[in-house]
């Protein structure tokens, strides 16, 4: 009996302390508990074995990270640039370095710059050089932002950039000197236009002045006188209007292409210096909004407004100086050396 009693007292006490041992252990703590659980796995992964980010394969190489790709300044722009020699017609010599789904219709945008400098093509040298910086735009033609051309004519090397000043309504071509490419008429038919884009000099036999405008420009008479047609061949020529000098020459001007005339406007009426005759369109022959100003005199014959008119050149104001010479800095870092011989 006495051994039998000290049996259970020993397996009661044996009990007790492990009771003990399991209340005074800590429960385990979310960090130890994340360390032992299974690591989840990603759809496609079932069956790989999971490592932690820190623990690399003993003995593997560090990847190399990867260079990034040089970044070309004329794609990041939008642009294109060609560098053209001149060995004969000027539009081959631009397809050739353009390609032929540009060139042709470069040659047209770009011509408009050089008639500034010399005649086109009567003025073109063999060995004359251009570099052109250009943007292609679907289903328009070509916008050129910057030309060097270096003339054997003028022995010269003139150059434009295509330049906004902040608060103008329309970009337009600066010299260096920040002068405007085109030279400006006195008594404009037009106050404000983008771009001139014919001339009597061009070489493409137009009778008259073009001005891209967008259709609503007033459209302004450059000297006193009296409408003597109006909408006459309309097919080609659109809503129209021919303006009679009084006294002077007696020169006639003729406006084409213009928005619907103001029902009000008649043959016979007198319009002072200035007074407006309507507004610019895109009527009748007409491949984009633009107005036809064409001169002549008493005998039909016609004449150059930019003979006709006294004109100047505008230049850019003071506070818009900084950005542009900004500008043309970035425009001839795109543009590159100068091709060989130019």
């Amino acid at each position: 009996m006495v051994v039998s009693l000290l049996l259970g007292l020993s397996a009661g006490g044996v009990w007790w302390w492990k009771q003990r041992l399991v209340s005074e252990t800590p429960p385990a703590t979310a960090e130890q508990n994340a360390a032992t659980a299974p690591v989840a796995q990603g759809p496609g992964e079932a069956g790989s074995t999971a490592t932690p980010p820190s623990a690399a394969p003993s003995g593997a190489p560090a990847a190399a990270p990867t260079a990034a790709a040089p970044v070309d300044p004329l794609s990041a722009a939008g642009l294109s640039r060609a560098f053209i020699r001149i060995d004969g017609p000027m539009e081959t010599a631009v397809t050739a370095a353009a390609g032929p789904s540009v060139g042709p219709a470069l040659a047209q945008v770009v011509t408009r710059t050089l008639v500034w400098w010399v005649d086109v093509p009567g003025d073109l040298r063999r060995g004359d050089s251009l570099d052109v910086l250009y943007e292609v735009r679907p289903n328009e033609e070509p916008l050129v932002h910057a030309v060097r051309f270096t003339s054997n004519k003028t022995g010269q090397t003139h150059r434009t950039y295509r330049f906004q000043p902040e608060g103008d309504k329309n970009p337009r071509y600066y010299l260096p000197s920040g002068e405007e490419l085109e030279l400006r008429l006195e008594n404009s038919p037009l106050e404000d236009y983008e771009q001139v884009t014919s001339l009597l000099r061009d070489g493409r036999r137009h009778k008259g002045v073009d001005f891209k405008t967008p259709v609503g420009t007033p459209v302004k008479a450059p000297f006193t006188g009296i409408v003597r047609r109006k909408n006459w061949s309309f097919r080609f020529n659109g809503n129209c209007v021919e303006l009679e000098e009084v006294g002077g020459k007696h020169r006639r001007a003729l406006f084409l292409h213009m928005d619907e005339l103001p029902r009000s406007l008649k043959v016979g009426d007198r319009f002072n210096v200035g007074a407006v005759l309507g507004r610019s369109g895109n009527s009748g022959r007409s491949f984009a909004p633009h107005l036809h100003y064409q001169l002549e005199a008493t005998n039909e014959r016609v004449l150059d407004p930019y003979e006709s008119h006294r004109t100047y050149r505008r230049s850019l104001a003071a506070s818009h100086r900084a950005a542009f010479e900004a500008e043309v800095r970035r425009q001839d870092g795109l543009l590159g050396t100068p091709v060989a011989g130019g």
